[in-house]
């Protein structure tokens, strides 16, 4: 596959994800689907087994950006040691892809956890459980997690195709 090949799946993958996220949200969930439609790799189970990682991991904001976890899985999915391998070595290129994906992120974004980019976005951080809140910071936030989520998607795209 050509550059220009790559680049033009990796700009596919980015505005399906921006869609997605902007209609549906489940940043981890986005990436995933957009990666599956764009150059195959995840299954469908896979994309609902990141379900409950949105939001930094069950709505509450301290773990991981869900866009950067899909990310993570969707790498996994081609690079991540197969289950009948377990006992044969940690698999250190996928953790390389990884790290250079988190390293990526966190240049770009200035954070890793979902709070992070919380204050990034909006000056604060949000009770995703609270009803106001989480009204309050989809509209404080404006288009930027569908930014993240689909900057995200590009990126593994890129690595991927």
């Amino acid at each position: 596959m050509t550059n220009e090949e790559k680049e033009a799946l990796a700009g596919q993958a980015y505005e399906k994800a921006w869609r997605y996220e902007l209609d549906f949200g489940c940043c981890p969930q986005c990436v995933l689907a957009s990666v599956q439609e764009t150059i195959g790799i995840v299954s469908d189970e896979t994309i609902k087994a990141v379900h409950g990682l949105s939001g930094g991991g069950g709505l509450m904001a301290g773990g991981a950006c869900g866009a950067l976890t899909g990310g993570l899985v969707a790498l996994s999915s081609k690079y991540g040691r197969d289950r009948d391998h377990l006992n044969k070595g940690h698999g250190i290129n996928n953790f390389r892809k990884g790290k250079a994906l988190v390293e990526r992120f966190r240049e770009t974004f200035g954070g890793l956890t979902c709070e992070d980019l919380q204050r990034q976005f909006t000056g604060r951080t949000w009770d995703m459980w609270q009803a106001d809140e989480y009204k309050g910071f989809s509209e404080a936030r404006g288009n930027k997690c569908a930014e993240a989520t689909a900057l995200v998607t590009q990126w593994v795209v890129e690595e991927l195709a």
